[in-house]
């Protein structure tokens, strides 16, 4: 008899342990299923923007050996890092697939391109291309932000916007040292020219679709 009831005892656990994994796995897909499109279309926008920042200053550090580029890469590399884990957690496809340095979908490829062209004049050149992508991410994960009702993403882009604050800080106390003042609007960075920020179709696609440029406003408060 105890046999039998031990028997039974085993079976039910079983059933139990198998609710419980449906259960959580249940809750897995509603979360994935709860985020809008336009949060969705911000978390893989930031994963390949962060890419874009490491893979510029893994690039310009190559170019001029300056430790800042080195330092701030490897920062990137966790924000990167960070943004995927909640593309994971949410069930969202991640748009690198392609971790290769310099290798982006056609929307991030010309930009990198063009930073690196300018990054490549000289090193206050290279160090405005830090001033001009910091200033970019602050002002896309203001929007983010802005854009999302969940907890952990707003965390996880707050994090990532106060580490933006200070890489800009660092790249400006660099400038400063050389003599220049930190303003990423001059030289070959300006002629950039470049109109999009945040998730949308590329700029001058003739789609007619506005994208909500914004690379080329500061962020509130800077100067």
């Amino acid at each position: 008899m105890k046999e039998l009831s031990k028997g039974k005892a085993g079976k039910w656990f079983t059933i139990l342990g198998l609710l419980f994994v449906m259960a959580v796995t249940s809750v897995g897909f509603v979360q994935a299923a709860s985020l809008s499109d336009e949060e969705e279309d911000w978390l893989a926008y930031m994963r390949e923007e962060e890419k874009l920042a490491r893979d510029v200053y893994i690039t310009l550090y190559e170019k001029w050996g300056k430790r800042i580029f080195k330092n701030i890469s490897i920062s990137e590399q966790r924000h990167m890092d960070a943004v995927k884990t909640l593309l994971v957690k949410y069930g969202v496809a991640d748009p690198v697939t392609d971790n290769t340095v310099g290798v982006f979908t056609e929307k991030f490829q010309t930009l990198y391109n063009d930073l690196i062209l300018a990054g490549r004049v000289s090193l206050i050149d290279a160090l405005k291309a830090g001033v001009f992508i910091e200033m970019t991410d602050i002002d896309d994960l203001e929007k983010a932000i802005a854009s999302t009702t969940h907890r952990d993403i707003k965390k996880v882009y707050t994090n990532l916007m106060n580490g933006s604050y200070n890489h800009l800080a660092a790249f400006c106390s660099n400038l400063a040292k050389l003599g220049e003042a930190c303003d990423a609007y001059t030289s070959s960075i300006d002629e950039l020219g470049t109109q999009f920020s945040g998730p949308g179709p590329a700029p001058n696609s003739g789609d007619g679709v506005s994208d909500g440029s914004g690379w080329n406003v500061p962020p509130k408060g800077f100067k």
